[in-house]
């Protein structure tokens, strides 16, 4: 069985982590897969939003902490050789979702924890339903944070927030979750599904690289001087005002109707 389920509908890919029996834990086969899954939809101008979720009753509850049970019984050096490179083959995948030039929505239902908490933070919105939770869990193994979430998570809260869910490692319901700026939405739990595909569709039918635009904007803000992103701002308004969608949006304003946007 296949640790990543890929499917298409209407310029829409979902990718579903695919290992309900645990949580949808982050196995090699699964980081290598969901990276494969990234680079394809990234060149793939039919896609033009991603719905990132987890099979069965669950997000993501972080890495697989069962498996790492054999490699504790290595040699200290053997460890951290080991850990290092495991860290640094889940790296390629937070650059593809920075990188991705289309939305990505995080679809969260009951767990999310460890690195489910950090895939979530590095999509571009989260829509959750009311029975899901969250904790950035490292600390209840022993360990520090990866997946990004060390870059996430206290630009998305502020320092003192980010150092309480990482040093206490409690867990927080969903509500918790949008009212500290970490999710957009909660819905009911019936109904997440629904409105996942509600939101994804009116995300898919908008000015695609308006978006890829914006998120490379906004995104570089977190590291830009003013000058540089003022000068950024320029640039990329220049570049979508010479495309398709911006003729038919600033038509449509003009004739007074909804714009057809095709993505182009």
């Amino acid at each position: 069985m296949s640790h990543l389920e890929v499917t298409h509908n209407n310029a829409i890919t979902t990718l579903t982590m695919n290992r309900p029996e645990a949580r949808n834990a982050l196995s090699m086969e699964m980081r290598e897969q969901l990276c494969d899954a990234l680079h394809d939809i990234e060149t793939d101008d039919s896609v033009r939003c991603v719905v990132l979720k987890g099979a069965g009753e669950h997000f993501m509850a972080g890495g697989d902490v069962k498996g790492m049970g054999e490699s504790i019984k290595q040699s200290p050096l053997e460890i951290r050789k080991q850990f290092m490179l495991r860290i640094h083959d889940l790296h390629p995948i937070m650059f593809a979702m920075r990188r991705m030039p289309k939305p990505i929505i995080a679809s969260c239902q009951g767990a999310a924890a460890g690195a489910g908490v950090s895939m979530a933070l590095a999509c571009d919105l989260v829509i959750a339903s009311e029975d899901a939770f969250f904790t950035l869990a490292y600390c209840k193994i022993g360990t520090s944070p990866d997946g990004s979430s060390s870059f996430h998570l206290p630009r998305t809260v502020g320092i003192k927030k980010a150092m309480e869910i990482a040093l206490l490692g409690d867990r927080f319901d969903a509500q918790a979750a949008k009212d500290m700026g970490m999710i957009n939405f909660v819905v009911k739990t019936e109904e997440l599904e629904a409105e996942t595909h509600k939101l994804a569709s009116r995300l898919a039918s908008g000015p695609t690289h308006v978006y890829a635009n914006t998120k490379a904007l906004f995104y570089r803000s977190l590291e830009s001087e003013f000058e540089s992103q003022l000068q950024a701002e320029a640039e990329y308004f220049a570049d979508c005002a010479s495309r398709a969608d911006f003729r038919e949006g600033v038509t449509a304003f003009i004739e007074k109707r909804q714009p057809q946007f095709t993505g182009k």
